[in-house]
């Protein structure tokens, strides 16, 4: 069974509501899901799981949220070898770099050697709970994207061996 792993930095629980509802999705895939606040989350972990999708809010002008902090530099530190990863978070349009914070986490894993889902997912402050609600469908579909992509990719990479 692949292993995933939904690490995030929510403040308000906003960047929390996404992370699990894309947990939820993820779940019915019958993958074995790890979903832990990022100040617990070991980056020396990271290659042991298949998938790892890295959630954050922006802290003020376009920065990382100081719990975040370690768990970049961290993990910047690391050799990913194409670990298929993912980036999403919440963030509020009345700043000037909206969601910058998922930009960075997004560039770092990239420059780490991670293969990196170049669709992010960005949300306005909160998903609503509405089971409608297109911030609630954007997460689901960002996280079944998110597999078909890491399947192609590892269809890919077996056609290349």
């Amino acid at each position: 069974m692949a292993k995933a792993l939904i690490t995030y930095a929510s403040m308000s629980g906003n960047t929390e509501d996404i992370a699990f509802i894309i947990k939820d999705t993820l779940q019915e895939y019958e993958l074995d899901i790890d979903c832990v606040e990022i100040d617990d989350a070991d980056a020396s972990c990271l290659t042991s799981y298949d998938y790892v999708l890295i959630g954050t809010y922006t802290w003020g002008d376009g920065d990382l949220p100081y719990e975040a902090e370690d768990f970049f530099e961290e993990v910047k530190q690391l050799q990913l070898n194409g670990l298929k990863t993912a980036c999403f978070g919440s963030g509020d349009y009345s700043y000037p770099k909206f969601c910058e914070a998922v930009n960075l986490f997004n560039a770092m894993l990239q420059e780490a050697g991670a293969a990196v889902y170049q669709e992010t997912l960005k949300i306005e402050l909160a998903p609503e709970t509405d089971e409608e609600d297109e911030d609630v469908e954007s997460c689901r579909a960002f996280a079944r994207g998110f597999l078909a992509w890491a399947d192609y990719m590892n269809k890919e990479k077996s056609h290349v061996s």
